[in-house]
């Protein structure tokens, strides 16, 4: 718990700290963010904010990884390192994007093809490490791993943790786009993992995951670090994540998924990011199928905002849609976990 408590103040005070000197240090080399003309007029004001401030979150949730590590008791382990690296890769991958963007001075950075193949490097990196390096059990799990687990060859698996790195971060990435919407709803979800890989090290006979503490540790320094850029983020933001923050906030989510076998539960853990993106295939589906919109525009959070909703408005209610989300997730883990009959409840409690 200690470690838990150690990682998350420390990356969460070098995440304040740091964006606060981070900020005159982008102003100063004219790093701003060009704002996309087609999208809500309210927006515009928000051009030449400073971005790329996921770095801070990404060097924060390392500092506060390598802080917790600082006691004997404490052990670095195969899979804190790779998750590690595969976030500090997403967020390298992210940068190169987000620099682009400023020393062009237009909304769009690597073209499709480069931030693809970059994060699929990322991602297979990632998975082969984790199948032949870690050596992990290779099945896709929803609350652990049991008899109804879907037990797939290491290769296949592999295959598989490239599309979750991918379609989360690209969630997490499409979300980014209200003042503080990804770090306030990153730091929920990266909370429930740590109450996951906690619970998993606590009842290691019940929970089939290697490393489970080092995982809950990557996890707290996660939301620590999205929770302190959070105070520079909040409306109206003083700096943006970019896709430095998002691309490595979605792909830590999907390696602490996999790693502790809950890979079906992300979807409910990230539910809003899944909102979110369903809204885009949906907008774009209907027009391409049927040459109409189904929303103002896409992805949701704008099309609540065109409907007369203030930002604020959207930013809190979106909050409550994924803490209610979150909520279920842990509900339905624990659940599970009853379900085991390892505990006996109160004849008053049934």
């Amino acid at each position: 718990m200690i470690a838990l408590l150690l990682a998350a103040s420390s990356a969460m005070v070098v995440s304040l700290v740091g964006t606060r000197y981070l900020l005159p240090w982008l102003r100063a080399r004219g790093v701003g963010q060009p704002i996309r003309l087609d999208g809500p007029q309210g927006h515009i004001t928000k051009a030449g904010t400073p971005t790329m401030g996921g770095a801070a979150i990404v060097a924060a949730a390392a500092v506060g990884y390598v802080v917790s590590h600082l006691r004997a008791e404490t052990v670095i382990t195969r899979s804190g390192i790779v998750l590690m690296a595969a976030v500090c890769g997403a967020g390298a991958v992210g940068l190169a994007d987000d620099w682009i963007k400023v020393s062009r001075e237009r909304n769009l950075g690597l073209n499709k093809r480069a931030k693809l193949f970059g994060l699929i490097a990322v991602g297979a990196g990632f998975a082969a490490a984790c199948a032949w390096w870690v050596d992990i059990d290779t099945a896709i799990g929803f609350t652990r791993l049991d008899g109804n687990s879907l037990r797939i060859p290491a290769s296949v698996w592999v295959l598989w943790a490239v599309v979750v790195v991918l379609g989360t971060s690209n969630a997490v990435n499409l979300t980014d786009g209200l003042d503080g919407l990804a770090a306030g709803s990153a730091s929920l979800a990266f909370a429930a993992f740590v109450v996951v890989g906690y619970w998993a090290f606590r009842h290691p006979n019940s929970y089939d995951v290697k490393h489970p503490l080092d995982l809950a540790i990557v996890a707290a320094a996660m939301a620590g670090a999205c929770a302190g850029f959070l105070w520079w983020n909040s409306p109206p933001a003083r700096i943006f994540m970019g896709d430095t923050g998002s691309l490595a906030i979605g792909t830590a989510m999907a390696g602490l998924a996999m790693l502790l076998h809950v890979d079906l539960l992300l979807p409910v853990i990230g539910g809003l990011y899944v909102i979110e993106t369903a809204s885009v295939i949906v907008q774009v589906g209907s027009f391409q199928l049927f040459g109409r919109r189904v929303l103002r525009m896409a992805p949701m959070h704008h099309h609540l905002e065109l409907g007369g909703w203030p930002e604020t408005t959207v930013l809190i209610r979106l909050w409550i849609v994924n803490s209610l989300l979150v909520a279920l997730a842990l509900g339905v883990y624990y659940a599970d976990y009853l379900s085991l009959g390892l505990i006996e409840l109160p004849a008053d409690s049934l």
